[in-house]
């Protein structure tokens, strides 16, 4: 990498300082660079990122960091390094080092939309989801401390309003019927599938699960993918991309089977975080963007795993 100095422009960043102190945190937000991401078959693919990029400043006499050299060792590592453990390791300790003595720990934070592809329920089709991520590392004294944070999309389905609309079916069901002597398997399919068998309907919404966790040192990976299934699977009613009508009849029947309030999905998100052996904590939020109110209905939960 060719540079050129120029002696002769003037250099405020080593004037003294007012009210001199060290500082946390130094550095840029919202750098827009591509980043490289594993691919789960040994290769990576390209992304576009939003990067959060710090060092401390730890002389109190210094004004400020070096700030170009920090921009320009994490757009030459990016370019370098997959976003892993060790990766973002030396993405870290390469700009520790940029900034000669006057910093001794670093913060990087990475946001980018990871799109996964997804099998329909029945038919066999399959198209691309995407899910908001962000990666937190921090270096400090040789320790690197990683986060992952990362959110769901799925269905939620009432309760409360699926055991209303069960007692609406089932008077409008004996109003029908009072006077049917002998009441035959035909008639009552028939009455089923026809427009007065569903009296009423319970409400669902599309809902989220915001998850961060915090991972143990001694796993040197990133698993996104793995966290995903395994919630997309405790919460059983993720939603899809490409649908025919047997796929949407099936999601109709996990909807069924699978009634919850926001406590209900917070409680199976916890029971996934909670015996990830990967994870030493764990802070979720689930959000049911309620189709019923004008306001959303709410569960968080937190945990710390031995």
């Amino acid at each position: 990498m060719s540079s050129v100095v120029r002696p002769d422009l003037p250099d405020v960043a080593h004037q003294s300082v007012p009210l001199a102190r060290a500082l946390d945190w130094v550095g840029m937000d919202n750098i827009a660079l591509p980043v490289r991401i594993p691919d789960g078959a040994g290769g990576y693919v390209q992304v576009a990122a939003n990067i959060d990029l710090a060092v401390n400043l730890t002389r109190p006499e210094e004004r400020g960091i070096h700030m170009s050299r920090l921009y320009l060792q994490l757009q030459d590592g990016l370019a370098r390094e997959t976003i892993t453990p060790a990766g973002l390791r030396k993405l870290l300790q390469e700009g520790i080092d940029s900034q000669s003595g006057i910093a001794d720990a670093a913060r990087l934070v990475v946001r980018y939309e990871a799109l996964l592809q997804r099998r329909a329920l029945e038919s066999g089709f399959a198209g691309w989801k995407k899910y908001p991520v962000e990666i937190e590392a921090v270096l400090r004294e040789g320790h690197l401390h990683l986060a992952l944070g990362f959110a769901v999309e799925y269905s939620s389905t009432c309760p409360a309003s699926a055991a209303l609309s069960r007692q609406a079916n089932a008077e409008r069901f004996a109003e029908d019927f009072a006077a049917a002597r002998p009441l035959s398997v035909n008639a009552v399919r028939d009455w089923l599938a026809s427009e007065r068998g569903m009296a009423a309907t319970p409400h669902a919404q599309r809902s989220t699960a915001r998850v961060r966790v915090e991972l143990k040192p001694q796993f040197d990976e990133l698993p996104l993918v793995a966290l995903i299934d395994a919630l997309e699977t405790a919460l059983a009613t993720p939603v899809q991309t490409a649908v025919k009508r047997v796929d949407e009849q099936a999601f109709a029947r996990l909807n069924a089977e699978n009634l919850m309030f926001c406590e209900d999905a917070a409680r199976r998100v916890a029971s996934v975080l909670a015996n990830d052996p990967r994870i030493a904590r764990y802070d979720a939020t689930v959000s049911h963007y309620e189709s019923l109110h004008p306001h959303d209905a709410v569960a968080r939960v937190s945990g710390v795993n031995a």
